[in-house]
């Protein structure tokens, strides 16, 4: 198992989305934690991830799943157990590596490494999302340039996206 992790999948698992269902909490839990016991995580070599994961958590001392998982990986730099792939910033949020630019200006500038890391890793490892339901627009391209988004919680994504965009169709689902 390989993938890139987003960071709200750290902070669901932490119990820090009070709107999340218990299910999904529970699978974000399920999933971090098999992360550990035989993944590989893939982040990118300026630690943008790694540093938003430490900006939104907390290590020391760790009080949840999210949390645990981060000192693991902390620790675990440097061996075959963490991949770090390369990116080209031309500036804050804008990489050479996403995988289409008509879906970047309306891609969520604080995603866009998730997405340019999956790319340009040469397996293009899937992305872990937890319940941020805004990708539910933007999967399609990103499976079109070869790039699949797990959705840990989807039950709890589509209904964030009703509530968020009551105005839109019903979203649909990677299958």
């Amino acid at each position: 198992m390989r993938a890139v992790i987003d960071t709200n999948v750290l902070l669901v698992a932490n119990g820090q989305h009070d709107e999340v269902s218990d299910e999904c909490v529970a699978e974000c839990i399920r999933r971090l934690q098999a992360m550990q016991h035989s993944g590989i995580t893939v982040i990118d070599d300026g630690y943008r991830i790694l540093g938003e994961y430490q900006h939104k958590t907390r290590v020391n001392p760790p009080k949840g799943v999210g949390d645990v998982f981060l000192k693991w990986l902390l620790r675990q730099l440097g061996t075959a157990r963490v991949e770090l792939v390369p990116l080209s910033e031309s500036e804050p949020d804008r990489f050479a590596e996403f995988p289409d630019p008509l879906l970047e200006p309306v891609f969520d500038a604080s995603d866009r490494k998730f997405a340019a890391v999956a790319h340009a890793h040469p397996l293009k490892p899937e992305i872990w999302q937890a319940a941020d339901c805004k990708w539910l627009d933007w999967w399609p391209i990103l499976r079109a340039r070869g790039i699949e988004i797990r959705f840990l919680c989807p039950n709890d994504a589509c209904g964030f996206y009703r509530k968020k965009f009551p105005d839109k169709p019903e979203p649909t689902l990677p299958d």
